[in-house]
């Protein structure tokens, strides 16, 4: 894992290769390097950041040049001694042990052709002294990120938005659309970019630059044919063995010259991925979180911790808790900083606070259980849009009532809150809306109505664009099957967006590498082949996972009530960031630049105060974004540009 940067054809390429690079010195404090030489009537430079995971020595140094290609990569092959071995046995002679050379000479072998063969997650440019041809490449699944800008016949990418904002010189843009997304998303979905001008390389695809100016893009994998393709293995009766082909995935990305630990909640995903790392490394370390007792208690949050602790007494883990009760305003900050765009989700903070430790603790390498819950259908909001199709069946006076109902309930008093009565009024806000509408709605922020009624007015039609967006990628796919289509919405949307997004930068921001077995190429294509009457059996989500875990959890966690990967934020909102919350209100800088609305938020903060509704997400994600936007404006973020309604 590492970062990675570079020009092509770009005025003043080196010194601009050279402070993009610097730029990224968090994400690899092992070692940095440079390349640069003519091509055509420009120049290319490539630099690279190292964080030295396998093959530590001088040998898997970047960016890697031999025999007239250069290679600034950043990632993990799991399958890299299999191919090692097969351009061994074809005649390739290998100077070290490093997956960057497996990848270079995979390349020099097959060009893009190499791509689908590869398992693992990447992000990566290769360089041919011969044609002159600059390749960027992203991993199938998006785990690895790549932004890139362009003027004219001239490029920059590099792994971090922060880092192209900083060096291309003038006054970046806010991207309107962007931001509208944020706030109905919490976070800037994978298709969009917070800057205008810049671009993230979409997942699977390829783009070559050549020194005449010409372009040409690819796709090597695409979700959507992989889906299709699971639906017809599940007709034709196959049924995929998960508990093989996780494990299988977990032992893979084992594969470390350094410490490797585990991300461990007490839940099923990471609780099985800690379970098999540890038969295959015993004593592995594992990291859990707990929050201040007052906190939890607020927050009707579950007693995660006495699951972690199971699981680690079982299978002899060596587990290290580490309480969350982080300075708030401190973290804010930094934490809106490292993300690059503005993502409202307070897991990151989490996830940056393990890291941070098990580096201190010498640990480089960490194992997610992200994304089991999109492909599997673990989340709450799968199960809740299953039922809301039953729910759509009672007569409209008793759907009615019952609203009426709970919209009188409070979802917390003075000392606690009610989380039965959160997901009520949660559900009823989507129950009755169409397929695609409600699924939208069940894991979003606002509705229509609700954003156009906060922000400026004139943004209307960029607000139908954001909604018409989703609605395309949710519907572009022949699948018949409800909870598979769901699955393959949050794997093409919801996983690269946020879960991948926040994941990636805030253990970069700790230089440590966060890798996610579930997110993995054969583990899709088993869980696509899954049908979703087995992953949603009566109200247990991620059925069939489960089924497959108890081949090694006891049923007590397997079985347990779904834990969050979250924050307390209500208690936040109310005590430490009560007063931060107000100021933004009432002066913030988007609100004085008009993007967003004064009134609206005052009652947001006045209906979230008086216990009626849950607006403490809401409220985070504007804080998140006021942060954001002021790092923008004042020149220590990403950039600094004009007002978002300019």
């Amino acid at each position: 894992m590492c970062g990675i940067a570079g020009t092509y054809r770009w005025p003043d390429g080196k010194a601009v290769a050279d402070r993009l690079t610097d730029t990224l010195a968090h994400r690899g404090p092992d070692g940095s390097g440079r390349y640069g030489r003519s091509v055509g009537d420009g120049e290319v430079h490539l630099g690279h950041r190292r964080l030295a995971i396998v093959d530590l020595s001088d040998t898997g140094a970047q960016p890697m040049a031999s025999d007239g290609l250069v290679l600034t990569y950043n990632g993990e092959l799991y399958n890299a001694p299999e191919l090692r071995a097969e351009l061994a046995a074809a005649g390739t002679r290998f100077r070290g042990t490093s997956d960057t050379e497996v990848l270079l000479e995979a390349w020099r072998r097959w060009g893009t052709d190499c791509l689908p063969r590869l398992r693992g997650m990447f992000a990566f440019g290769v360089f041919d002294e011969r044609t002159g041809e600059l390749v960027l490449v992203r991993d199938q699944l998006g785990i690895k990120p790549l932004f890139l800008m362009r003027r004219g016949e001239g490029l920059v990418f590099a792994s971090e938005l922060k880092a192209l904002a900083a060096v291309t010189g003038g006054t970046p843009e806010v991207d309107h659309a962007a931001l509208v997304a944020s706030l109905l998303y919490y976070w800037v979905p994978d298709s969009r970019c917070a800057l205008r001008g810049a671009e993230k390389l979409p997942p699977g695809s390829w783009l070559r630059l050549r020194p005449d100016g010409r372009t040409e893009r690819g796709r090597f994998w695409d979700l959507r044919e992989v889906a299709a393709e699971g639906r017809d293995r599940a007709r034709a009766g196959e049924v995929p063995d998960l508990a093989a082909v996780v494990e299988e995935s977990t032992r893979r990305h084992l594969l470390s010259d350094v410490p490797v630990a585990t991300f461990l909640s007490g839940g099923l995903d990471s609780s099985w991925l800690t379970a098999l790392a540890a038969r295959h490394r015993p004593g592995i370390a594992a990291y859990t979180i707990g929050f201040r007792a007052e906190d939890a208690r607020f927050e009707a949050m579950p007693d995660d911790l006495r699951y972690a602790r199971q699981v680690a007494r079982r299978f002899g883990v060596d587990l290290r808790e580490i309480e969350i009760a982080p300075d708030v305003l401190d973290l804010l900050p930094r934490m809106t900083y490292h993300l690059d765009e503005p993502i409202g989700d307070p897991a990151a903070i989490n996830t940056f606070l393990i890291c941070s430790a098990a580096r201190e603790a010498g640990v480089k390498v960490m194992l997610s259980g992200m994304g089991a819950d999109e492909l599997f259908a673990g989340y709450r909001k799968h199960l809740a849009n299953l039922l809301a199709v039953r729910y759509r069946r009672v007569p409209g006076p008793v759907r009615r009532g019952v609203s009426a109902a709970v919209d009188r309930l409070p979802v917390a008093s003075a000392r606690r809150g009610y989380r039965s009565v959160r997901f009520a009024k949660r559900f009823l806000s989507f129950a009755d809306l169409p397929e695609e509408t409600a699924f939208r709605r069940s894991y979003t922020m606002y509705d229509r109505g609700e954003l156009l009624g906060l922000i400026d007015p004139d943004l209307a039609g960029t607000v139908d664009d954001v909604l018409a967006e989703h609605a395309d990628v949710y519907r572009d796919n022949d699948l018949d099957d409800f909870v598979n289509r769901m699955c393959l919405g949050d794997a093409r949307m919801f996983l690269p967006g946020l879960n991948l997004a926040y994941t990636d930068r805030s253990s970069m921001a700790a230089s440590t590498e966060v890798r996610v077995p579930y997110v993995d190429v054969e583990v899709v294509r088993a869980a696509f082949a899954v049908p979703g009457d087995r992953k949603i059996v009566g109200r247990q989500g991620k059925a069939a996972l489960k089924e497959a875990a108890t081949s090694i959890l006891p049923r007590e966690i397997v079985y347990r009530p779904k834990g969050l990967f979250s924050a307390p934020l209500r208690a936040w909102m109310s005590r430490d960031l009560a007063p931060l919350v107000r100021e933004v209100v009432n002066d913030g800088e988007l609100v004085r630049s008009g993007f967003l609305r004064r009134d609206a938020l005052r009652r947001l903060v006045e209906q979230d105060a008086a216990g009626h509704q849950d607006y403490s997400k809401h409220l985070w994600h504007v804080l998140t974004l006021e942060h954001w936007y002021r790092g923008l404006v004042s020149g220590a973020g990403a950039g600094h540009g004009p007002s978002p309604t300019a």
